[in-house]
């Protein structure tokens, strides 16, 4: 009898979801439309993003901000001691269902031990870290303390009069405010950076006491010049704003603008040795001491010895020691050009309004925000109005026993069910139920003369304070002149000094730092395949030997120019990437060379295909593509002021590139295609484009699968018949390579 096979056939491991179970649709592919994909899901997303997250509104707040503020007032941590941030961040999940880390970050930032705002709203104790240092953290919250800010007054003023809408928390179990009604333009006192889906906003802050006179000035003319009352932003680490008159009139009427702003310093006398003690908000100081170290490494910067952190309770300060001799003012220019020690705030003010973001100038800001005030304040005065009236309508009942209280004790004793009271009341003297539960409810102790006379002697005060406030109801610009006194008394109460100076004129033109001399002399720069240049000055080429190269490795390109050129390297992912001659180390020929992509930090995979050196950035690019095309580009468009590294789209990347070739002066290109044409063609006769990604134009007429091969100079040919290939009209064909003419094209390929 055969053995049988013990040898076990594995099962297919299937889910464990219970017998009978199965999964509808399980594996198969569900088409579904990339509209409805983006309505259904892309767009719900973004939207949440903006209106619930990322974007402040227009009592400058954003949600996590409001729930925090909200929850320590209830706490009643506005007049009360300080209590662990612990217990906050704990009480605050109940409206915001949140991470307690992020509610904590929160805080933490509108604490006034970070310095982050220039109007902190959190009075803070502990370490709350500093918005300067990426390093200096703050504590845990199990260690700090805090309580709000006595200017948090002004947030919640008359919050209980329904100034503003109450809407449920996220479990329904609590209410919270969907705005507060700030008695001044918050949205601009203080910096708020934030980044949706699509868009983002950031927000300068500005003086309390200027914005406070500008909102003033503005609600009384529409048409007042922002700049007399509020040259500049203010912002909470100081610093010097080199003022621009044209950015600073875009920030105030269409949001968008950039503010520079630069360090202070003072220089030590007789030490050699510069403090910084204010830096811009941009950078942080430990931005600031890489890139000096950076400079010091590369020998750029050889005027400091030394430097030092030295923040301490103090507040920051960043000490650099100088060697002996050195101007400690040119060298903070020098500073100012190459490090964050000057750098640009660039404002986009995207707010909400109504649920809508819309960036705004500094103008319509207020002008929205004055509108939301008198709002609140016409609800604060309804919610008056209808509690006096309400007041003087019990009294007016009140009144009425006064002729006979007598009478209104018979009708009280004689009634036998106490149901009846209220009713009998009300006939007896003529008053509606309200009034008369009013009276049925006073105190034996108070039916005497005396206390209803006191009580009824408020009629005519309560009188006139409805018509009062019906007056303020029916006239704006009194609701107006009751904004204007709170500005009044909160730039009265709260306002300090600017923090920023601004600077309307440099010092003496200083124009950043004194340009560098660079030392001019003979050079040959050799460029390799494998992306590796030599600067090798002449007295080294003439005596060396062979040039040193990597295996496979070989020279493309030799140019013989002068240390002061500038360089430019095209790449194969449509960059450019720019370098001075002078900035790369001199070199020997049996030496590899400097490995240009690491020394320029391309991307990975990255590969150069020509390099042009050029001092004045005359002449033309000429980029050839597989269609046939050429774009024809001027090398001026690849200059640029700010002195940038790199610049992206240097050329279009909507057709494959053949070639790409750089001549200073018109000339007559010679053009081989794959299907052995040649044409010549003026480049005189390519219409150049300003635009550097542009796709040219037609050049060669090409056939399916046919391509441009090679483009050289026609002059290095020697062709027997020249005229037989010159085209006087684009695009071209070409003429077919005669025989006495393919030697002369094939030793060039």
């Amino acid at each position: 009898m055969p053995r049988k096979s013990t040898k076990k056939t594995p099962k297919p491991v299937r889910p464990q979801l219970g017998d009978g179970v199965e999964i509808l649709n399980a594996g198969s592919v569900l088409e579904d439309p990339i509209t409805r994909t983006l309505e259904v899901n892309y767009m719900p997303y973004a939207m949440s993003v903006i209106v619930s997250r990322a974007l402040p509104e227009i009592d400058g707040f954003k949600p996590a901000h409001r729930k925090l503020l909200y929850t320590m007032y209830e706490m009643g941590l506005l007049k009360g001691a300080r209590t662990k941030s612990a217990n906050i961040v704990g009480s605050t999940m109940h409206l915001n269902p949140h991470g307690d880390a992020a509610i904590y970050d929160t805080m933490v930032r509108m604490g006034r031990g970070n310095e982050s705002l220039l109007m902190p709203f959190v009075d803070s104790k502990g370490n709350f870290g500093k918005a300067y240092s990426r390093d200096m953290s703050c504590a845990a919250a199990r260690y700090t303390e805090a309580k709000l800010e006595n200017v948090c007054e002004e947030l919640f003023r008359d919050i209980d009069k329904e100034t503003v809408d109450f809407v449920p928390n996220y479990d329904g179990s609590t209410t919270e405010p969907t705005l507060l009604p700030v008695t001044f333009p918050t949205i601009l006192a203080n910096n708020t950076l934030g980044i949706a889906v699509g868009m983002a906003c950031n927000i300068c802050s500005f003086n309390l006491a200027e914005l406070c006179a500008t909102t003033i000035a503005l609600m009384k003319d529409a048409k007042h010049d922002i700049a007399t009352t509020m040259p500049a932003p203010d912002f909470v680490g100081g610093g010097q704003i080199i003022y621009d008159e044209a950015q600073m009139r875009e920030i105030y009427e269409k949001g968008r603008g950039s503010v520079r702003v630069r360090a202070k310093y003072n220089a030590v006398p007789g030490e050699n040795m510069l403090e910084i003690t204010q830096i811009p908000p941009t950078t942080t100081v430990e931005a600031i001491m890489d890139k000096i170290s950076e400079l010091v490494k590369a020998g750029k910067l050889k005027e400091i010895s030394d430097m030092r952190d030295e923040t301490d309770l103090n507040g920051l300060k960043l000490t650099l020691d100088l060697k002996r001799g050195v101007d400690a003012d040119k060298l903070m220019a020098k500073l100012f050009k190459a490090t964050p020690l000057e750098d640009s705030f660039s404002a986009n003010f995207n707010i909400l309004v109504s649920g809508q973001p819309r960036v705004m100038g500094v103008r319509e800001i207020l002008q929205e925000w004055t509108a939301f005030r008198m709002e609140c304040v016409r609800r604060r005065t309804y919610y008056d109005l209808h509690g006096k009236e309400k007041r003087l309508h019990l009294l007016q009942g009140l009144a009425a026993i006064l002729l006979d209280i007598d009478k209104a004790i018979h009708i009280i004793r004689t009634t036998e069910e106490e149901t009846e009271v209220v009713p009998n009341l009300m006939i007896g003297f003529g008053i509606d139920e309200v009034q008369a539960d009013y009276v049925a409810e006073i105190k034996l102790r108070h039916l005497n003369r005396e206390y209803i006379l006191k009580r009824t002697s408020e009629i005519e005060q309560l009188e006139k304070d409805i018509a009062d406030l019906n007056d303020v109801l029916a006239k704006p610009a009194r609701i107006r002149r009751i904004i204007i006194n709170e500005l009044n008394e909160v730039a009265k109460k709260y306002g300090q000094p600017r923090r920023s100076e601004v600077l309307y004129d440099l010092p003496e033109e200083e124009n950043g730092a004194e340009e560098e001399i660079v030392p001019d002399y003979p050079v040959t720069v050799f460029f390799t395949r494998d992306g590796y240049l030599k600067k090798i000055p002449p007295q080294s080429l003439r005596t060396a030997g062979a040039h040193k190269l990597k295996e496979g490795d070989e020279i493309l390109q030799q140019v013989e120019t002068r240390n002061n050129m500038e360089t430019l390297f095209f790449t194969d992912k449509q960059q450019v990437y720019k370098v001075r001659l002078a900035e790369l180390e001199d070199g020997k020929v049996a030496q590899m060379g400097i490995y240009l992509p690491g020394r320029l930090g391309m991307d990975e995979g990255e590969n150069i295909l020509a390099m042009v050196i050029t001092g004045d950035y005359a002449g033309y690019m000429y980029f050839f593509f597989a269609n046939g095309k050429c774009a024809k580009i001027p090398l001026s468009s690849y200059a640029t002021k700010q002195n940038r590294r790199k610049l992206l789209k240097a050329y279009s990347d909507k057709e494959e590139l053949s070639l790409m070739l750089y001549l200073p002066e018109e000339t007559e290109l010679a053009i081989r295609t794959s299907a052995s044409r040649m044409l010549l063609v003026g480049t005189a006769q390519i219409p150049a484009k300003t635009t550097r990604d542009s796709q040219g134009v037609a050049v060669v007429t090409l056939k399916k699968n046919q391509r441009v091969v090679s483009v050289v100079p026609a002059d290095t040919l020697e062709l027997a018949n020249p005229h037989r290939y010159r085209v006087r009209s684009l695009p071209a064909t070409g003429a077919l390579i005669r025989a006495e003419d393919e030697g002369e094209q094939m030793s060039l390929l």
